[in-house]
């Protein structure tokens, strides 16, 4: 069953609570957006408004000036103007667009001599957004070929029990593992169920960059009764401390030197990859564990880790269900069809990537390709003010995937879900076990 649900707030309360994250730490200034359609969304050449009003100290202020700028997400504007806030509001004419896509509405006000901004999207027709990623030939017989090399790589495992991250209920290991080719390895926590009985195994590829990994984040899971493997993809130690991650990061993890452009000139050289075929070998490991209850491996993860795991979803029939937060590496070259594309934003951030080679080799490692492949159910949640993986990208993900599918729609969201959300996707994985 194809389901969408849409989360959307209306009351003052709700909105405390739920724009916490979008606005900085303890804030003077609450912004209050009210699009004219409920869900945020619109048809084609449908007109658009967003009502707005602003609080201080939760006090509703009027007769002041908000300016405003509205544009495509993520790229150039097209309107701007101000408005002034009268019986503590005003409305903000946001247009109408006629190809599928996202507006988004720039606010800011001034008040004792700091500006404060805002910011929220709209959706046109995204329902309609397709790729503009185009599929290979060869798509297939490149990743068949991939994955029969990478499994030549002699195993070697090693695990160590971590106790600080143990409890009465639950057992954690570091674990390493050869991945890809010899001396080349990954990472990952292990957690278990530290009872007698056979679990369900969720793998959990990370989000992007280069930093340390703290298990306990997601221990609910085998607090729950799952076996859960926080997976690593640099191999890199995961204990290390912070500094160091920062210094690594500052080396290879940032612009032009980041690893996510390392070695994109060619589709064998591209430095993912490794990452995604170290994906399977860790699910060779995980599918060899005496406590898997030899049916349900579920891959599960956000932003690139999103992305991770629909890509291992679509390379391994031994994953049975995918959930998949605001996926990463998604239609990264959207930026050639003159609006946004994915994670990375190759074309916007970053020097000489609008080249043929380029473009040819992210082909191969989009998520839209691969998405194409998925025939197990799949759980996919974003937001619409997202601007790290925007949402014209999330819908094309899910606009193609021709399998059972939900999606939790939250409009109000930027780059983070909550920890109600990250528990509702447990509770669908529950749901979808064999």
């Amino acid at each position: 069953m194809k389901q969408i649900k849409f989360i959307v707030f209306f009351s003052l309360v709700s909105v405390f609570c739920l724009y916490a994250q979008n606005y900085p730490h303890q804030s003077d200034l609450l912004w209050v957006t009210a699009p004219s359609n409920k869900d945020w969304l619109y048809q084609l050449d449908e007109a658009a408004s967003v009502e707005v009003s602003v609080y201080r100290y939760g006090v509703l202020l009027d007769g002041m000036e908000v300016r405003y700028t509205v544009g495509p997400e993520l790229m150039p504007d097209d309107r701007e103007g101000v408005v002034m806030l009268k019986n503590g509001s005003a409305v903000v004419p946001l247009g109408t667009m006629s190809e599928p896509g996202f507006k988004d509405c720039k606010l800011s006000i001034s008040f004792d001599g700091k500006v404060y901004k805002h910011h929220i999207k709209v959706g046109f027709a995204p329902e309609k957004l397709t790729p503009y990623t185009q599929y290979p030939d060869d798509f297939k017989a490149f990743w068949e070929v991939a994955k029969a090399e990478a499994s030549k790589c002699p195993e070697k495992i090693t695990s160590t029990f971590v106790p600080e991250y143990s409890s009465e209920t639950v057992d954690c290991y570091l674990v390493k593992i050869q991945a890809y080719k010899k001396d080349q390895y990954m990472y990952g926590y292990l957690t278990i169920p530290r009872k007698e009985g056979k679990f369900p195994v969720v793998f959990s590829p990370p989000g992007a960059g280069i930093k340390p990994m703290n298990p306990l984040k997601d221990i609910f899971y085998a607090e729950n009764g799952y076996i859960r493997f926080d997976m690593e993809i640099h191999g890199i130690r995961p204990d290390l401390d912070e500094e160091t991650y920062r210094e690594i990061s500052r080396a290879f993890g940032s612009g032009n030197n980041s690893y996510l452009v390392n070695g994109l000139d060619d589709r064998d050289s591209y430095y993912m990859k490794k990452v995604y075929l170290s994906c399977i070998r860790v699910l060779d490991y995980l599918s060899t564990l005496p406590e898997w209850d030899g049916k349900n491996l579920v891959a599960q993860g956000g932003s690139q880790g999103g992305a991770l795991a629909l890509i291992a979803t679509a390379l391994d029939s031994r994953i049975t269900a995918c959930a998949a937060n605001h996926p990463a590496l998604s239609d990264m070259a959207g930026y050639k069809a003159g609006r946004t594309g994915g994670y990375p934003h190759l074309f916007t951030k970053f020097e000489g990537m609008d080249t043929p080679e380029k473009i040819r080799t992210l082909a191969y490692y989009d998520v839209v390709n691969f998405a194409r492949h998925i025939d197990v159910p799949v759980f996919m949640t974003w937001g619409f003010n997202d601007n790290t993986c925007p949402p014209t990208t999330s819908y094309i993900v899910y606009n193609i995937l021709d399998t059972q599918k939900e999606a939790l729609i939250t409009p109000v969201n930027e780059h983070w879900i909550s920890l109600d959300t990250r528990r509702s996707i447990m509770e669908w994985i529950g749901k979808n076990l064999r």
